[in-house]
């Protein structure tokens, strides 16, 4: 299924696209030669290009940079090097490798040549189907660098010279499009490297008021001990590049030498619960499970978990807990939680 391009590439975008001399067929450093014989016979050639992951630098607009907060869910980290190999019969042998790669997915990557977008369906500089004569491969993920090579019937210097094109990897998390800039995972012109950007990372801020029973309505599960009721807490998700979270607790007006025991209970089916609990009593130590010594004012503790941010804050079901640790740790008793909220929510 394709999706609607965002932001279209308009004409000022195409003459930023000349301003910039992204249109220009050869790279500014010229192709390497190398001896492959080692002798006087003709020198055959290669070049490397590097590609930094889509962040919206080609276009210098951040609202063309990979989206991930619509479907798509990959790292930052994804980075792709192509390189040209010039070959005794004229043609070129043509290498995509990525790296930090998702294991198991399978990754669209094509070259798209340049068009006039006054001819195209679409309006994209550039045909939607990717020229199967140049690169139109699948790379198959396996967790770290992954390449396939395809032989060019172009020669080396058509390619280094006069080709013009758009190197694209797709995203493999989400439906592919052609037109939707924010899904490609790499964009940048076929045969010239394309620097880092700044990384668009999200963060999340969730408070969290003492517990008075108010998430379940009912004064009945308010707590009921001997800890001053003004004690607050949030949680602070920061997206990391390579997909992962660090996740920040803060406790408010804490106990000074007391220590707070701090959860997330993944949410359950009661029938299937040994006490009949919406949640699973033992904490998931993978998302959010450590203790925070308190101080007498705000306490914080940090840690990451391997879930990427999308999935905490779309996903994950469970219930945010601080106990109380003037008492004895109970998982049942709700009137003995500080704080009792939904996790991330």
């Amino acid at each position: 299924m394709y999706s609607t391009i965002k932001n279209s590439l308009t004409l000022p975008m195409i003459m930023l696209l000349f301003s910039f001399g992204i249109f220009a067929a050869c790279s500014d450093d010229s192709p390497t030669s190398i001896d492959m014989n080692g002798d006087d016979e003709t020198e055959l050639r290669s070049a490397s290009y590097s590609y930094a992951f889509n962040e919206g630098q080609l276009l210098d607009d951040p609202d063309t940079a990979y989206n991930s907060s619509e479907d798509g869910d990959h790292p930052r980290n994804l980075s792709a090097t192509l390189m040209l190999e010039e070959l005794e019969n004229g043609n070129t042998l043509v290498t995509v490798s990525l790296e930090n790669t998702i294991d198991g997915e399978m990754y669209p990557v094509h070259a798209h040549d340049m068009a006039d977008p006054a001819d195209t369906p679409n309006n994209t500089p550039y045909d939607e189907s990717p020229n199967g004569d140049v690169y139109a491969e699948m790379i198959e993920g396996n967790g770290g660098t992954a390449e396939l090579s395809f032989e060019s019937s172009l020669s080396f210097d058509e390619l280094t010279e006069e080709y013009e094109a758009f190197l694209v990897v797709h995203d493999p998390t989400q439906d592919i499009s052609t037109t939707d800039l924010t899904t490609y995972l790499v964009l940048g012109v076929f045969g010239q490297d394309l620097e880092a950007g700044d990384p668009n990372l999200r963060t999340a801020e969730f408070m969290y008021d003492f517990n008075e029973g108010q998430l379940l309505d009912d004064e009945a599960t308010a707590y009921d001990g001997e800890h001053s009721r003004d004690l607050m807490a949030t949680i602070m998700l920061e997206e990391r590049i390579d997909g992962t979270t660090q996740i920040t607790v803060s406790l408010m007006n804490t106990i000074d030498g007391e220590t707070y025991p701090v959860h997330t209970h993944d949410a359950a089916d009661p029938d299937e619960t040994p006490n009949n609990t919406p949640y699973d009593e033992t904490p998931n130590g993978d998302v959010l499970a450590t203790m925070i010594d308190g101080n007498g004012g705000t306490a914080t503790a940090e840690l990451s978990t391997e879930y990427s941010f999308n999935v905490l804050t779309r996903d994950y079901e469970g219930f945010f807990v601080v106990h109380d640790p003037t008492q004895d740790l109970s998982t049942t008793d709700l009137t003995t939680y500080l704080v009792l909220g939904l996790t991330f929510r």
